[in-house]
């Protein structure tokens, strides 16, 4: 009784926090507190307000359940394409408190009209009261939530998800956030098979528990509209050994037949394995379907739920309420839901054999419904390439991010100039680095499809040494001086040629060559303006570039030629003493 009181004081402030103030629920005459406690002191008083006179509990959890509220995610348009609503995806999943933990997702999907809604509301039920053995509340309170209603035609279209992500903390403190998703039903008479199968395989692939729910029976075509929709994990199956999907729990809802198999998770594990044996009377296509189920989910398993009563299928006023449901029904809820919901009991979702957050589920959300934008529906291997491929990018991310750290901390914008030689042993050594670490990253598509991303990956980080390159020649002053150098010696070059051009008496080629130099002069000073003023950076660039190919097409190999004349040793110049002379040509092209 104690762990009650101190239990329900914590809803007492939970909901005070949220809704400033218990205004909007019912109170009650409070009841004293029979403990006595004096630590509780007040608190205890707040929360036996809570409370009947006679220690039953009133209908404010429940009505709590109004905080939140279904928002439609995904829509499909008259032309059956989809469109996903990310600002309404992103006020749910990129909240600050939920962004970066790892994320539930439980989501119920199947034929229309088979009571989905309904049971979600009890899931949404059970996560305000956790922790209680009385969680389904007050018998005649109405249940809410989701929108449901009786009758034989849909309610819910698209893909909906509750606004409010729970968190929940598990035995070893971890926290996670439980999203909870509802499902446009299949096989209504406004929807084509391509919505049915975008909808289900869209649900199946963001969900780490998907609730298959089924009326009375597992049947054949239940089996077969299960093969077509998750086609998808067949075919990646092939291309990667982990399994695309991980929790699958068949829901079999109006359980007719408990003298053959017992209500519960224990008779619906006898019943699905019957339905999955494979024998050798069977056709090779039935086999072919049941190993492909097995092969798509990393857990599968079953639940029989009874019929909930008369009342509940033909009273037009049913309105939820536990007190017009069978016994039987909240016998076997008070077991299903806690099976899934129970903190450790949590599955959290997986892409890849990694777990992901919240915020990483958005982007996801993102890709794959890119892929079902399409005017046809996408072959499952496509969805198998958007993920591959998103998740490829990322590690591509990753790899460059620590080169560019690497070579930021080399020769970044406060670091001293570096040879060219080092600068380039440098980049290699970490380019193999990065090269290392996205290969080692778990990948989805494979290595042939991942080696494209290899190839990127070197490709943009050449590109981004060239950068890193040319800031680092930046800071070499004898670069920087380069141009103007170059500029001098063309202008002393014209200079001298214009002179020699006169005393030979050929004036026409001695002014040719001061109109040269002039040029040259005029050059030398307009690169000095835009280096002192900053304007007409373009034409400083071609200067430039000017002064480059006249350095490395002709100062340079001249320098060098005259260099190696003077420093080579008389037995590669082919005789002694003539260390001046111009070799033999087989002599230089040994000596070179």
């Amino acid at each position: 009784l104690r762990g009650r009181e101190e239990y329900l004081v914590w809803q007492v402030a939970r909901t005070t926090r949220r809704d400033s103030g218990a205004s909007r629920c019912h109170r009650r005459q409070p009841a004293q507190p029979s403990s006595g406690d004096e630590h509780l002191g007040k608190e205890l008083a707040a929360a036996a307000a809570w409370r009947e006179p006679n220690g039953t509990r009133t209908d404010a959890m429940v009505e709590r359940i109004e905080t939140g509220r279904p928002v439609q995610i995904l829509r499909t348009k008259d032309d059956h394409s989809f469109e996903l609503d990310e600002d309404a995806l992103g006020r749910i999943l990129l909240a600050d408190h939920v962004k970066d933990k790892p994320v539930v997702v439980v989501s119920v999907a199947g034929a229309f009209r088979k009571g989905k809604s309904f049971l979600l509301d009890f899931f949404l039920r059970y996560m305000r009261n956790q922790g209680q053995a009385d969680w389904l509340g007050d018998p005649t309170a109405p249940l809410k939530g989701f929108s449901w209603r009786g009758g034989c035609e849909r309610d819910t279209t698209g893909i909906l998800v509750w606004d409010e992500v729970f968190l929940v903390t598990t035995s070893q403190g971890q926290q996670l956030a439980v999203l909870f998703m509802d499902t446009q039903g299949a096989f209504d008479c406004e929807s084509t098979v391509k919505d049915c199968a975008t909808i289900f395989a869209l649900s199946t692939m963001t969900s780490s528990v998907q609730v298959y729910n089924l009326s009375q029976n597992i049947q054949e075509d239940d089996l077969q509209h299960l093969q077509l929709f998750t086609e998808y994990g067949r075919l990646a199956q092939q291309d990667m050994s982990e399994k695309p999907f991980q929790k699958l729990l068949f829901l079999v809802r109006d359980w007719s037949y408990p003298y053959d198999a017992d209500y519960g998770a224990k008779g619906g594990s006898t019943i699905l394995e019957r339905r999955l044996q494979i024998s050798d009377r069977q056709h090779q296509e039935l086999q072919q379907l049941r190993r492909h189920i097995r092969s798509c989910f990393s857990e599968i398993g079953c639940f029989l739920m009874p019929h909930p009563g008369l009342k509940v299928a033909t009273a037009a006023s049913f309105d939820g309420r536990l007190s017009d449901i069978e016994e039987e029904f909240k016998k076997q809820l008070l077991e299903l839901v806690p099976s899934l919901l129970a903190p450790d009991n949590l599955l959290v979702k997986e892409i890849n054999g990694e777990k992901i957050s919240c915020q990483e589920l958005m982007s996801y959300f993102k890709v794959y419904v890119n892929i079902f934008k399409g005017d046809e529906l996408p072959e499952p291997k496509s969805m198998l390439e958007a993920t591959a491929e998103a998740n490829n990018l990322a590690a591509v991310a990753t790899a460059k991010d620590k080169y560019t750290s690497g070579m930021e901390q080399l020769c970044g914008g406060d670091q001293p100039y570096l040879s060219p030689q080092i600068l380039e042993s440098h980049h290699l050594r970490l380019r193999e680095s990065a090269r290392e670490q996205f290969s080692s990253t778990r990948k989805m598509g494979g290595e042939e499809f991942s080696q494209q991303y290899l190839d990127r990956l070197t490709e943009e980080i050449d590109q981004t040494f060239e950068n890193f390159a040319k800031h680092n020649e930046g800071k070499n002053i004898f670069a920087a001086a380069r141009t103007p150098a170059t500029l001098f010696a063309v202008v002393l070059a014209f200079y001298f040629v214009s002179g020699a051009f006169g005393l030979l008496g050929i004036y026409s080629l001695s002014n040719f060559c001061n109109l040269l130099m002039g040029l040259s002069l005029i050059s030398l000073c307009l690169w000095g303006y835009v280096r002192y003023s900053g304007d007409m950076r373009e034409v400083g660039a071609q200067i430039d570039n000017i002064a480059n190919i006249i350095w490395a097409s002709l100062l340079k190999p001249l320098y060098k030629t005259v260099m190696q004349d003077r420093v080579l040793p008389p037995h590669l110049t082919g005789g002694a003493g003539e260390g001046t002379r111009a070799t033999p040509l087989n002599g230089r092209l040994k000596a070179n």
